[in-house]
């Protein structure tokens, strides 16, 4: 999956003082996707997998909601006192990644 930085003209981000906890957490993330990819190709029971599957996407909704709050202190808080179009468009992005999260 490719991502695009659509506002890399910010000089940092909100989860810069958290990154090595983000990037840890990542990194645990990507041994459950492996743990349920190794659970499927040795033929475990169903209900074990889905168990993980279970725990995977808790996971990696504990780092989004992690994300979004500090999108929200920082990205937003920032935009919201300089006021204007930036204000309304990061209360924006933040509605619309509410909403893409809660689908």
């Amino acid at each position: 999956m490719t991502t695009v930085d659509t506002h890399a003209d910010h000089s940092h981000h909100g989860y810069i003082t958290d990154k090595d906890k983000y990037l840890n957490r990542l990194k645990r993330i990507e041994g459950q996707a492996r743990g349920i990819h190794k659970m499927v190709d040795d033929e475990k029971y169903c209900i074990d997998i889905l168990t993980q599957i279970s725990a995977l996407t808790s996971a990696l909704e504990a780092v989004a909601v992690g994300l979004l709050e500090d999108h929200l202190r920082h990205c937003v808080v920032d935009a919201a006192r300089a006021g204007g179009d930036e204000a309304e468009a990061k209360i924006v992005e933040a509605s619309q990644a509410i909403a893409r999260l809660v689908r």
